[in-house]
């Protein structure tokens, strides 16, 4: 099955991406990248291969290991442009997140809402990860120009991890992990019918790994799945998979 995942030309999230890519990869699937304007190869975020601070906060090893795996690959060296896609010919939708300020060209074009929305309305697997949820908040049904997530069960990148992550860096790194004014968890919420319907998850900041999901948390409703953090990538990838194979 082919999957799509739309991408900033840099900055995303090292683990949110380069582990779905590989465990989809690893499955047999085909994994599609598209950037805005097509053609060149994205770039993860610098900061998360040689540690966010201090060497800390950045990707675990493995991950980092399957984006240098991932860099190699044709896929990502040739991804396609937003405004060429045809959504239909897809069978799934991942949509990673990352932080980082090159993110706001994926997080806020119109452009890949409109592409997002027209996935949305076939009905087939969607994934999103962390900031990646604000892309389907963002994204509305033209028929009622509501949010594509406004009836659904969500999580995101809680609030406490987004302040948490600023206040111990802010003093180095200004507003690095503040993509927006509005934290994440605030904004997915507004896009719901109900506050209920958002699901933050243990508090916690131990990461899945791929053999020990003890410690990840992810949401499924319908053909939807979403995780909140890098350390939920590993569950989210296999679950996505589920949703994929099973569709």
């Amino acid at each position: 099955m082919r999957v799509l995942m739309p991408l900033p030309d840099r900055d995303f999230d090292t683990t949110e991406v380069a582990v779905p890519w590989r465990l989809l990869t690893e499955a047999g699937h085909a994994v599609t990248f598209a950037t805005e304007g097509g053609g060149r190869a994205p770039a993860c975020d610098p900061r998360l291969l040689s540690g966010v601070i201090f060497g800390q906060l950045g990707a675990e090893a493995e991950p980092i290991e399957f984006y240098r795996q991932l860099v190699a690959s044709p896929e990502l060296a040739a991804p396609v442009s937003w405004q060429s896609l045809d959504v239909t010919s897809f069978d799934g939708l991942l949509l990673p997140g990352g932080h980082a300020p090159g993110m706001r060209q994926y997080l806020g074009s119109q452009e890949l809402q409109h592409q997002v929305a027209a996935f949305w309305s076939l009905g087939r697997p969607v994934g999103a990860i962390c900031h990646g949820v604000l892309v389907l908040a963002r994204s509305t049904d033209p028929a009622n120009g509501r949010s594509v997530l406004a009836d659904r069960r969500t999580t995101c990148l809680p609030k406490y991890m987004e302040r948490g992550a600023y206040l111990a860096t802010a003093w180095r790194l200004g507003r690095y992990y503040r993509t927006y004014p509005a934290y994440v968890e605030d904004e997915v919420c507004a896009a719901l019918d109900r506050p209920a319907q958002f699901e933050r998850g243990p508090r916690t900041l131990t990461r899945g790994t791929g053999a020990d999901d003890r410690h990840a948390f992810v949401v499924e409703d319908r053909n939807y799945v979403s995780g909140r953090w890098p350390g939920d990538s590993y569950l989210f990838a296999r679950r996505f998979l589920a949703l994929l194979d099973g569709s």
